[in-house]
């Protein structure tokens, strides 16, 4: 990556470069290799910004949509998922919008999983999400 090399690995913008190589390889569905950039950019993003900065937290929810999407390991998603909510829930508040939407990917990691009682606590504690999306079942 060019900006690694001007800015240094653990630059902001060398970050945000490496989680969009995240993204293009979620896209090309090569989960792996995802993976690995989005760790790479997590890891970063948590020595320089905190565990709880919304960037951090944004990485963490494509970790767990690779999960989710294409690993179908919905437990470890949801173990993702809960991380961001929770920091989200704490740096934001509950009505943001990156807060409300990750509640939003959680409801679906619940539904795709058959987790019913989890998928009605999130949607009682979220109700905007039957209200904006009424496709979760």
């Amino acid at each position: 990556v060019g900006r690694e090399k001007v800015l240094g690995e653990d630059h902001k913008k060398t970050l945000d470069t490496v989680n969009n190589l995240g993204a293009v390889y979620d896209d090309l569905k090569d989960y792996e290799k995802a993976l690995e950039y989005y760790e790479r950019a997590l890891k970063g993003k948590e020595k320089m910004l905190g565990k709880t900065h919304p960037s951090t937290l944004m990485t963490v929810m494509n970790i767990a949509i690779v999960y989710k999407n294409g690993l179908k390991d919905y437990g470890k998603a949801e173990e993702l998922y809960q991380r961001a909510l929770e920091g989200y829930e704490a740096q934001l508040g509950k009505d943001h919008e990156s807060t409300k939407g990750c509640a939003f990917n959680l409801a679906i990691c619940f539904a795709r999983a058959g987790e019913k009682l989890k998928l009605r606590k999130i949607i009682d504690e979220y109700p905007h999400i039957m209200i904006e999306q009424p496709a979760i079942k």
